[in-house]
């Protein structure tokens, strides 16, 4: 979505932050539904009625999960599956799932042409397609091939696997960290009222930046710290293979956000005067919150980071996995944060929740 956006910004109605909160409200349902054939869902969907049921169903189920979030965030998500208006930010998110589609089908594809239905995924895809042929993004992505690449390398972190030297259940994807850290840096900007650019800007902050481990892999904190000086070397070949191997396959305009998304993506930060200024979140709360100053927070992104892992040790230890690693993380995190607030929020009452 974002790489189909960037083509798109000038267009009208388009607007980021209904295409970030549409996918967060379309991850949700997915989620109470993820046991549902696609099939059987998209039929569903061409069921006014049925559809209607069904995302009453899924609210329910969601409610209590979501209600914290305020009667505004609720609100939203009930209207956005009410409404079946094809605007320009619906269609971008709709083909951002078709195309995901299209790459999983076409490893699948590689691995086994002969398939049952395999013929028949095919044509329908391909007729799918022509769908959003109208979007400047669908068209570079049929056009250019380094444009694909940079969605096949995302794509990878699907398959690098964090924590991946400690048996661990449930298993947690690079790519699936990324976006729980993009949705909760999202969320923690809403909770502190910060302007719709620095809304934005922390959310793709959150979603790319672990980026660099496609070409480094996931390595962890513990081997970081363990020679002085290490995590500084790591950091620096990781610009530069992004140098090398990543911007390239970007359009221009795109290289300078990417670059704050992925090499300094803890440092909280706005411009001013055409600078880059580095400054805190309390800061940035109080004199920077404005579009003008393309504001973003290292530190709620960091603070977001922090959480996710120790919701992945919580949740692997809670499911019978001790290993001491795990239980390491989980009480080193736990101690770090049971008294800290971040940009106004109080993580410390957070993580006491999972105690």
């Amino acid at each position: 979505a974002y790489f189909l956006g960037k083509f798109e910004e000038g267009r009208e109605g388009f607007d980021w932050i209904r295409i970030i909160e549409g996918g967060i409200f379309e991850f949700l349902q997915r989620m109470v539904l993820t046991d549902l054939k696609p099939q059987i869902f998209y039929k569903i969907k061409e069921d006014g009625e049925k559809y209607k049921r069904l995302n009453e169903w899924v609210y329910g189920e969601l409610e209590s999960v979501i209600s914290p979030l305020g009667e505004g965030f609720c609100n939203k998500f009930r209207s956005y599956f009410e409404k079946s208006s094809d605007n320009i930010n619906r269609r971008l998110l709709s083909a951002s799932h078709f195309y995901a589609t299209k790459w999983e089908f076409d490893i699948i594809e590689r691995a086994n042409p002969g398939g049952y239905e395999i013929g028949e995924i095919k044509r329908n895809l391909q007729s799918e397609q022509e769908k959003y042929y109208d979007l400047r993004g669908i068209q570079q992505l049929a056009l250019y091939e380094k444009y694909r690449n940079f969605v096949d390398l995302c794509g990878q972190l699907r398959f690098q696997i964090r924590w991946s030297h400690i048996h661990r259940l449930p298993k947690t994807s690079v790519l699936g960290h990324m976006l729980i850290v993009a949705v909760l840096s999202y969320l923690f900007s809403l909770e502190i009222n910060a302007c719709r650019r620095r809304c934005i800007n922390n959310y793709f902050n959150g979603l790319f930046h672990d980026l660099p481990e496609v070409l480094t892999r996931d390595i962890i904190s513990p081997v970081k710290r363990s020679v002085e000086g290490l995590s500084e070397l790591i950091k620096d070949y990781e610009r530069e293979q992004m140098e090398k191997e990543i911007y390239g396959l970007l359009p221009e305009d795109c290289h300078a956000e990417m670059r704050m998304f992925t090499e300094n993506e803890f440092t909280s930060a706005v411009t001013v005067n055409g600078k880059t200024v580095e400054t805190g979140s309390d800061e940035i709360s109080s004199s920077y919150n404005k579009d003008e100053y393309n504001p973003r927070d290292g530190e709620i992104i960091e603070a977001a980071d922090h959480l996710a892992a120790f919701i992945e040790a919580y949740m692997a230890i809670e499911n019978g996995m001790k290993a001491r690693e795990l239980v390491d993380a989980k009480n080193t995190l736990y101690n770090r944060y049971s008294q800290k607030t971040v940009a106004g929020i109080k993580f410390g009452e957070i993580y006491a929740d999972f105690e």
